[in-house]
């Protein structure tokens, strides 16, 4: 049986929904309603009233059947004992999730009153960021942004019925409201509802403020709406006359609105009835073109204002809010703020992101309005670069502040980081000195790795050594991944910076050591210095010691150089992927890859013009290129832009043991390469000699299979083999 306000629900949902829609929301209302039978709301009416109306609010916006069910479900999990399982059994996937982020955006609801809302007075900065990080904190959290909208209805109408609640509560969530949740509808766009929220809170916090506001606004309503749409009638003829199609209509200022304009105003030492825009004629057209063929005609009916005129439309606000805004004197001396814009531009300044969804219901997809829709992942701070698809609705469920990962201390502050952040960087955030004597970290109570990445809402705990041996060297490798912001590198660096200069010399020369063997060169300090642009030896092995240059940095710069005076040529043919090479100052070649010296990307490479197979690409300083007798045949050629994937014959040495090869793929698996061969070989003195050929994209790659490798138990060494034969011919 369905109430009078459910029929009403129905009614309104039916206005702009097929009928199957229209019975999955009346199913979902039954099952609601159900659910929460017996529940009683702190003002003593049924439960499922509160549902119900947030259910309304989003009809009202004309959102889909998702989100109008989630809306109506969205408490049945927390306060009903309803699994995800059964919601997803009933009404799909998609409401489940809904339903679920809803339920945890609640949760962390409670959090924020228990945790975090006291640390700070309301009127401090600390205060502010701590908002600020909270309206993030609730888009980040969510998957969906349908979610934020749901959660958005549930507090207009739980802010519609404080009155229940004691005062201490209401001034509680009232200032919450007007702090986090009416400037996350700002942010959103969606103005339907931010007003409400502002009024309600304003009421709340400021009640004899709100009454003289409002009775100041009432006071001659009757005559300002007769004037108001007079002046309408008239500029709607005015606009006519030059076939410009128009919708003009009034509106007044929020409460709220009003009162912060009052304000403003009194701080100038203005009198209210200086305040031009507390009544507004809205002028909707179809083209931006009518935008100012409007302005212009509005200019010539009535004076405009000196120093009153915005345009929006060239320059969008930071919400990308667009419009032309003009205050001119009107009929009588009444000044009158006007806004122009297109219908589309009002429909994103109304309804912001739920205005998708307002055409996506029981509609074809509208390409255009898809495309119009870019503006939303600036809006909410999407740093990524992303083409907007016919399928937006999965591009939104992305994660929205990419970027961004905010966590808790133990305290409950709030602690924002960059994505893929460790806790490493997370003590490094809170004090250099925590970072320095980090020795572990627990993630919601659980001791984790030094490398685990954060997750939104995650609560990080440091653990710390009373000893003085500061951070590790390889908290700096990129390829271990124990660091990720650019401060706390900063931070470690500068650490190793103020150690013995001896002892990073040392430690230097042990880094140096295992790059030449990696790379199987055997350079001299003089040969070193000019790749490394360092003008002593014992300068560069301190900076690579203190972190200040990278191994991979170094590997990088070595690899440049190579001395192998053997000519080789395989004895087999090894198929190799297209080499992805750039010949400079010529157009499409054939190119190949030289097997006498083996390029990857990283490498300094040179191509020779052959006779039938295009261009091979040879290292810079390949023996065979040295010898060659016709230098006019060498052309410059650079790795492209297209990656691709290189043979790679990579050497261990290992001691024997039972699953030491299955350890060794394993961790080239982990490293996502493929491997084309193995060969063991079994020495005399019990060790055994691996090789490997492997496909890799390029040094960066190859660096991290490195640091892999010499991970495995029992594997004294790895480098890299130039050739991938060792058969003495010619060149190829």
């Amino acid at each position: 049986m369905i109430t009078t306000e459910g029929q009403t629900l129905i009614q309104k949902v039916a206005s702009y929904l097929p009928p199957d829609k229209v019975a999955m929301i009346q199913d979902a209302f039954v099952f609601a309603d159900a659910s929460h039978d017996g529940q009683k709301r702190m003002s003593g009416e049924p439960y499922i009233s509160h549902p119900l109306h947030a259910a309304f609010f989003l009809a009202d916006l004309n959102l889909d059947t998702h989100t109008i069910i989630a809306a109506l479900l969205h408490d049945v999990i927390e306060d009903c004992g309803v699994t995800f399982d059964d919601l997803e059994s009933r009404f799909g996937v998609e409401v489940a999730k809904l339903v679920d982020g809803v339920t945890k955006l609640t949760r962390m609801d409670y959090r924020i009153a228990d945790e975090g809302k006291n640390n700070y007075p309301a009127t401090s900065p600390e205060y502010d960021l701590y908002s600020e990080s909270l309206r993030k904190m609730l888009v980040a959290m969510a998957e969906d942004i349908r979610v934020v909208l749901i959660k958005l209805a549930d507090r207009l109408h739980n802010m519609e019925t404080l009155d229940a609640l004691s005062p201490e509560k209401r001034n509680r969530i009232a200032q919450e409201t007007l702090d986090i949740y009416s400037p996350l509808a700002h942010r959103l766009g969606i103005w339907e509802i931010k007003w409400r929220l502002d009024d309600l809170a304003f009421k709340y916090l400021n009640l004899p403020k709100f009454l003289e506001i409002s009775e100041m606004v009432a006071t001659g309503k009757d005559e300002r709406e007769y004037y108001i749409e007079n002046i309408c009638q008239k500029l709607r003829g005015e606009l006519e006359q030059f076939n410009i199609e128009v919708d003009v209509s009034g509106r007044s200022k929020s409460i709220y609105s009003i009162h912060q304009k009052t304000q403003k105003y009194e701080d100038q030492g203005k009198e209210v009835g200086d305040i031009y825009d507390l009544y507004a004629l809205r002028v909707l057209v179809d083209t931006t073109e009518d935008c100012y063929k409007s302005l212009g005609i509005i200019h010539q009916s009535w004076s405009p204002i000196p120093g009153q005129f915005d345009d929006y439309i060239a320059n969008p606000k930071e919400n990308l809010y667009q419009a032309l805004h003009t205050t001119v004197i009107c009929d009588g001396g009444t000044p009158l703020e006007v806004q122009i814009k297109t219908n589309d531009m009002h429909q994103v300044s109304e309804y912001g992101v739920a205005a998708h969804w307002r055409y996506k219901e029981g509609k074809p997809n509208d390409q255009r309005f898809e495309e119009k829709m870019t503006w939303l992942r600036q809006l909410l701070e999407w740093q990524r670069e992303s083409t907007i698809t016919d399928d937006f609705m999965e591009s939104v469920r992305q994660d929205i502040f990419h970027d961004q990962v905010f966590v808790y201390t133990p305290k409950g502050a709030i602690v924002e980081l960059s994505a893929g952040s460790t806790p490493i960087d997370f003590a490094y955030k809170i004090h250099t000195e925590l970072g320095h004597k980090c020795s572990g970290g627990k993630i919601n109570g659980r001791l984790v790795s030094l490398d685990t990445a954060l997750q939104n809402g995650d609560t990080v705990e440091i653990i710390t050594t009373k000893s003085s041996r500061g951070p590790s060297p390889d908290w700096l490798n990129p390829n271990l991944g124990y660091v990720n912001s650019a401060g706390a590198r900063q931070n470690i660096r500068q650490w190793f910076h103020k150690q013995a200069r001896g002892s990073n010399i040392n430690r230097g020369k042990d880094i140096l050591k295992k790059e030449l063997r990696q790379l199987n060169l055997k350079l001299a300090d003089e040969e070193i210095l000019p790749l490394v642009k360092y003008s002593s030896m014992d300068d560069f092995l301190a900076s690579l010691g203190s972190g200040g240059i990278t191994a991979s940095q170094v590997a990088y710069r070595l690899s440049q150089q190579t001395n192998e005076p053997v000519l080789y040529k395989p004895a087999l043919p090894l198929s190799s992927p297209s080499s992805g090479v750039s010949v400079l100052g010529v157009g499409d070649l054939l190119t190949r890859i030289a097997q006498c010296c083996n390029p990857i990307p990283g490498d300094t490479i040179q191509g020779f013009v052959t006779r039938t197979q295009g261009v091979t690409v040879h290292k810079h300083g390949c023996s065979n290129l040295l010898n060659e007798d016709e230098p006019e045949r060498l052309i410059s050629v650079s790795w492209g832009e297209k990656q691709e994937l290189y043979p790679v014959r990579i050497k261990m040495e290992a001691y024997d043991r039972v699953g030491l090869l299955r350890d060794i793929t394993m961790k080239v698996s982990e490293e996502k390469v493929n491997i084309a061969s193995v060969v063991t070989t079994e020495n005399i003195d019990g060790t055994v000699t691996v090789e490997l050929t492997v496909h890799t994209t390029g040094l960066d790659q190859l660096g991290k299979l490195f640091d892999r490798l010499e991970g495995v138990k029992s594997v004294t060494s790895a480098s890299r083999v130039h050739s991938l034969t060792a058969s003495t011919v010619g060149r190829q």
